[in-house]
């Protein structure tokens, strides 16, 4: 058995890097392709074009034309190497000879503004066309929080902690309106009030200020979410050969030795408590209840799969479901409005992070948190879903005011086009410079925490 679950964990493993490199490869590939066809339109000469750097040696290089294509081996990214530009690749020595007409120095302002943003718009774009495609191949299937009968299950212990409750419904947060009960976890990450309907009554929650600062604590690995909708014990299939033949598939626990429980978070510690133990439940079966002996193992389990159909739930009355299905004209306003969700969302964490007393800024991750957020098993809309979030994020961070990052050029790009002067090529030397140090020193850090985080806590 220990050998099957390592096959497995490696299969899973592996499923995984390939969604990660695969999205990565596809972020980088259009964002480096935005340069560089808009440097090409305006007559600017591409040395290079890469998929990941490259130092020492190249995986694979090929030149067409003017320009030498290659696969570097260290995936952190990639680059087009524009002539006559600061770049990372440090190259000066065109600084010695005179500016000619191909170079990127040589651009009026306006154009070299342009070439640098062209990959985080590629990006922008990018991710709106995935989520058009989102749209229209698979639509939306949503649940109004209303039609929820038993409420959410509060699975984080954050959660629990700032004071939310398992049955509660939530109404708003940040004094928004929440609709869906399938929205609530992201906009979550971000509370910092949140009304709820408990017991019929509602009620506002203040969240502490270093909230996020909890959820990015949690020690448990196995901990996944933050809600969920209640589950209704409703049996899919018996897997345990004591229980065989007891339970139908079908079958609705709604009381446990008598006492009422029709839940998953309702029944579990009630099976947990009689470990080892027969007990008798009461099942809906064809809308009657019947009584049946079953007997717990010595983990607190019955040997049984349950079904998660939002259509058996919506029949049996715990939810009500919205399938939005879209043509592809109205694809287009759904994967617009969605890519500016993500947009602001991202907007929003990002300037936690950068507020110590969020303590958001212990949850910033590189690579393995990346990693970690690619299901196991391969699924085609999950993986777009990601890219397309992905893909908004390089952007934004693309366009941050750094040196060595897209924003950094484009900020003294603007700036020489509002006073009229041209920043010291001596100056955007070492601002470059200073740039990639504060990027690989941002890189470490991150990817350190990363590692910290997964394996020696």
């Amino acid at each position: 058995m220990p050998t099957i679950n390592f096959i497995y964990d490696m299969n899973a493993t592996l499923i995984i890097i390939f969604q990660l490199l695969l999205s990565l490869s596809i972020l980088v590939v259009l964002h480096e392709l935005g340069h560089f066809l808009a440097a090409k339109y305006f007559g600017t000469k591409v040395d290079k074009f890469y998929l990941f750097f490259n130092p020492g040696f190249s995986l694979f290089k090929k030149k067409i034309g003017e320009t030498e294509y290659g696969i570097g081996w260290l995936p952190l990214g990639g680059y087009v190497k524009i002539a006559g530009m600061i770049d990372e690749s440090m190259d000066k020595d065109f600084l010695n000879q005179e500016p000619q007409p191909w170079e990127f120095r040589s651009k009026p302002a306006w154009q070299r503004l342009i070439i640098m943003l062209a990959g985080v718009i590629v990006n922008v774009l990018l991710a709106i066309v995935i989520y058009i495609g989102l749209a229209y191949a698979y639509g939306e299937q949503l649940v109004p929080i209303q039609s929820v009968k038993g409420g959410l299950q509060i699975l984080h212990p954050a959660l629990k902690e700032a004071g939310l409750k398992t049955g509660d419904k939530i109404l708003k947060i940040n004094n928004e309106p929440v609709k869906y009960a399938n929205t609530v976890d992201a906009k979550l990450i971000t509370a910092k009030q949140v009304e709820v309907e408990r017991n019929g009554t509602k009620q506002t929650i203040n969240f502490p200020v270093n909230f996020i600062e909890k959820l990015v604590d949690e020690k448990d690995p196995k901990q996944k979410g933050l809600t969920t909708i209640r589950i209704p014990f409703i049996v899919e299939k018996v897997v345990s050969k004591e229980n065989e033949g007891k339970l139908q598939k079908g079958d609705q626990i709604i009381a446990v030795n008598g006492q009422k429980a029709e839940y998953f978070d309702q029944i579990k510690p009630l099976l947990e408590a009689h470990k080892g133990q027969a007990i008798q439940v009461t099942v809906l079966r064809n809308g009657q209840p019947t009584d049946v002996n079953l007997q717990i193992d010595e983990n607190g389990k019955i040997g049984v799969q349950l079904n998660g159909d939002y259509k058996e739930w919506e029949k049996r009355g715990y939810i009500k479901v919205v399938n939005k299905k879209y043509s592809f004209l109205q694809s287009i306003p759904a994967g617009l409005k969605r890519t500016k969700e993500t947009f602001w969302g991202y907007i929003n964490q990002l300037k936690m992070i950068f507020n110590p007393k969020t303590g958001a800024y212990k949850g910033v991750g590189g690579f393995i948190s990346i990693a970690k957020i690619f299901p196991s098993t391969w699924d085609w809309g999950r993986f777009w879903t990601i890219t397309a979030f992905l893909s908004i994020m390089l952007a934004v961070l693309n366009v941050l005011p750094i040196p060595a990052l897209d924003g950094g050029h484009a900020m003294f790009t603007l700036y020489e086009m509002i006073t009229g002067r041209k920043p010291n090529e001596k100056f955007l030397e070492y601002a470059q410079i200073a740039g990639f140090i504060l990027l690989l020193t941002l890189v470490l850090l991150v990817n350190g925490n990363d590692i910290i985080k997964h394996f020696f806590k």
